[in-house]
C-alpha cells in the first residue's frame, strides 16, 4: 500500500535536513517540502500557533515504522506531527516510479 505522510518541521532547515534524510535511506520515494504555514494548535493546555514547514511524504506503509523512527530520532518537536494517509489510487507510473525509487541499490 502507498502512502503519503505529513510531517510539519519548525524551519526549512530542519525540513531539508528531515527530507535528504528520509531519501537517502530510501524511505521515501520523494518528499514535497512546502513553506509558510500557519498552524494553530491546543498544546499544554492553551491555543497555540506558530509558522511551520510542511513536509509531504511519498512512500510505502511498510516503511512507516522506520519513518516514524528517523522523523523522531532527528526533529525538533517534544511531539512531532506524523501521520499517515493512503493513497487509494495513482497513476500507474508514479506509483512504479515509487517502488523503484524505495528499493536498495546494491
Amino acid at each position: 500500500m502507498y502512502i503519503v505522510v505529513f510531517v510539519t518541521a519548525a524551519n526549512l532547515k530542519e525540513a531539508r535536513k528531515l527530507s535528504n534524510g528520509l531519501i537517502q535511506a530510501k524511505l521515501a520515494a520523494c518528499v514535497n517540502i512546502v513553506s509558510n504555514i500557519k498552524s494553530i494548535f491546543f498544546w499544554q493546555g492553551k491555543i497555540d500557533s506558530a509558522k511551520e514547514v510542511l513536509l509531504i511524504i511519498k512512500s510505502k506503509k511498510s516503511k512507516l515504522n522506520a519513518i516514524i523512527k528517523q522523523v523522531k530520532s532527528s526533529h525538533s518537536y517534544e511531539v512531532p506531527e506524523i501521520i499517515a494517509l493512503p493513497i487509494v489510487a495513482g497513476e500507474k507510473k508514479y506509483l512504479r516510479w515509487i517502488d523503484e525509487s524505495l528499493r536498495k541499490r546494491i
